[in-house]
This record gives structure tokens, sequence and C-alpha cells, in this order.
């Protein structure tokens, strides 16, 4: 299948999709910013590749593609021009973002993406479509639900660090401006460390305290439940960090000079997960819906490494978009159902 391109195809994950891709048979087309990086990958992969910025708007006919799978980050740079670029050329987009501020805008492109008839889904990786399909069940289960919780245990912070420079980069962004969750049907933002609490895990009782990610903005389109907060597990000593020092830490990321003096850094000394931990390690994700009587329905749903996960869901997604008739702002729930993510790379599902 060669209809297809991969734009920010030599980063990490990218270049991981590439990879996966052409294991089953696909011919992406991989695109970016660096020559000389895609070179490099296209010939190992045996792939065509054409080299473009997003600034200004590229003209995706000149390539001939009926999708585009973004996967360059931090998203909100690179989202939003190139959705435009494929609202102009009829060209379906997805991105495996997990930034606050791109699911918002991409919401707003869903007149445009009906009448020109193609997909616009945002966050096609981890952790937006275990959270998005595991909302989707528990909200079945419970139909006049008004608050849900997600809960989302990465084992990120035992033993190497789980995270490329580019989540980094992204998570760095959006912190500034706390952290996004729905009220009553309106986004609302808490400071960084507040809100925390205990919570029941299958493994035990954990502290986990609410986490920047576009899960609030993209259950609330999917669901229309009022009350959303997505938290992450913490060990101890770093929920009482956050509890503590988050404040100051978001006041601190405000300064731009700061956030841009951190990124080479983060560049150059974060590299992802090994091949190792992509393979040994697993993510758990719950969800739980409660009604205004007090009636709830909580699941929970463990899968592969996030970074592993992300590769088999991109492609599954890239994948089913490119042989339905879909069109709009769809959610990975909205477009394929609740039980998508069991399709995913060994996910597995129980009731709580």
């Amino acid at each position: 299948m060669t209809d297809w391109m991969i734009y920010g195809a030599t980063g990490y994950t990218g270049r991981l999709i590439a990879e996966a891709a052409v294991a089953c048979g696909h011919r992406p087309l991989l695109a970016g910013r660096s020559a000389e990086k895609l070179k490099k990958l296209a010939q190992r992969l045996n792939l065509d590749y054409v080299v473009f910025r997003v600034d200004p708007i590229p003209d995706l006919k000149a390539y001939g593609v009926r999708l585009v799978l973004n996967c360059a980050g931090p998203f909100v740079n690179t989202a939003v021009p190139m959705q435009q670029a494929c609202l102009a050329a009829g060209v379906h987009y997805l991105d495996i973002t997990v930034e606050t501020p791109v699911f918002e805008r991409t919401l707003t492109f869903d007149a445009e993406a009906r009448e020109r008839g193609i997909v616009m889904m945002s966050g096609v990786g981890f952790d937006t479509i275990p959270a998005d399909c595991l909302a989707s069940y528990v909200v079945e289960r419970v139909p006049d639900a008004t608050s849900l919780e997600i809960m989302l245990d990465l084992r990120l912070l035992r033993g190497e660090l789980g995270f490329t420079s580019g989540t980094l980069k992204s998570i760095m962004g959006m912190l500034p401006a706390g952290i996004r969750v729905r009220r009553d049907g309106s986004p609302q933002s808490y400071d960084l460390g507040t809100h925390g609490k205990l919570f029941c895990f299958p493994d035990g009782p954990r502290r986990v305290v609410p986490v920047p990610c576009g899960d609030v903005c993209n259950i609330y389109h999917a669901t229309g439940i009022p009350n959303i907060t997505a938290y992450i597990a913490l060990p101890d000593w770093a929920w009482f960090g956050l509890r503590y020092g988050g404040a100051l830490a978001q006041f601190a990321l405000r300064s731009s000079a700061l956030r841009h003096g951190l990124r080479l850094p983060i560049e150059r000394l974060i590299h992802g997960p090994s091949e190792q931990r992509r393979h040994s390690v697993r993510a758990l994700v719950g969800a739980r819906a409660v009604n205004k009587h007090g009636h709830g329905a909580g699941a929970w749903l463990e899968t592969s490494e996030p970074y592993r996960f992300s590769v088999s869901a991109a492609l599954r997604t890239v994948e089913q978009v490119l042989v339905r008739r879909l069109q709009g702002v769809l959610t990975p729930s909205m477009a394929f159902g609740a039980d998508f993510v069991l399709g995913i790379d060994g996910a597995r599902r129980w009731d709580s």
C-alpha cells in the first residue's frame, strides 16, 4: 500500500511505525524536514521519501497520497498546518499526539472535514486509544453517567525512563497552562500536583494525580460526559514532590526561555525506551463511570509498552481509515467501536 505518508518518519516513533509498516507489506511515503536522515531511512527500508516543512503549508496533492500520519512533535507546532494541508488536498489526517491544545484545535475542523469527505483523528496511539475505547466501554454500561475517571499506570518511573524527547517536550509545553479537566461540560485547569488522591488499582491502592493529556477533550467529544478527569499513578516520592513543588515547576515553565533552554539537553540525553523495555513492560489503564445516583461501572485494560502499542495502534488505524467510509473529526471509539483496542498488540480488558 503506497498511498499514505508518514510525516516525521525519522523520529523515534515515526521510524518504528515505518519499520512495522514495511514488515506488514505497506510502502508508505516517508516525509520530514531532514533530507540526510530521510535518505538513510528510505534506503534501509527501500521506500520513497520527500523533504518539506509544514511552514509554509505544503501542497499534498503533489505526492498522490490519500492519508497523512503525522508523527512530528511537538504537535502543537505541526498539527494545524498539516491539517490545513490535508483539508486543501482532501487527504485523511491522523496523528499520535497526547497534547490537549491539539485535540481542542482538531475539533474545530469537523465541519470542514465532513464537507471534504475526510477523517481527522488526533491521538491514534497510546494513551488515547486505550482511554477512549475503555471510556466508551464503561459508558455503555452506565449510559446516564455524569462523571468519568481515567487511571494510568505506566510504570514510567521504575527503572529506565520510558519517554522519548518528543514526549517530554510536548508535556513541557502543556504544563504552563495547568492540568485540563472537564467540569459541568466546560474545560477547567488544575495546578500541577493538586487534587491528588488514593485510588485502588488491581495490585492495591496507589497515589494518583491529575495528568496533562488530551483524554479529557477526546473522551468528552466521544461520550458527552460533563465531568472527566485523567489521573496517573506515581511512586510516593514523585507524588509528594509534585504536591509540594508542582506549582513552582509549572510557574517556572511559563518562561519560554527556560523551555527553549531545556530542549537541547532533552534531545541529547533522552532517546526513548530500549528495545528490551518495549518488549518487556506492560501498561495499565482504568476507567470508571458513575451516574448521579452513585451507580457506576469500571474496567481495566492492560496493553503492551506504550510506544510499542502506539506503533501497532497507528498502523491498524491507518489500515481501517483507508478501507472504511468515514468523515469528520472522530475519536477511535467513535470510528471503530469500544472493542477496537482489543485487536491491538495483545490488549486485555476486564471488569472491575
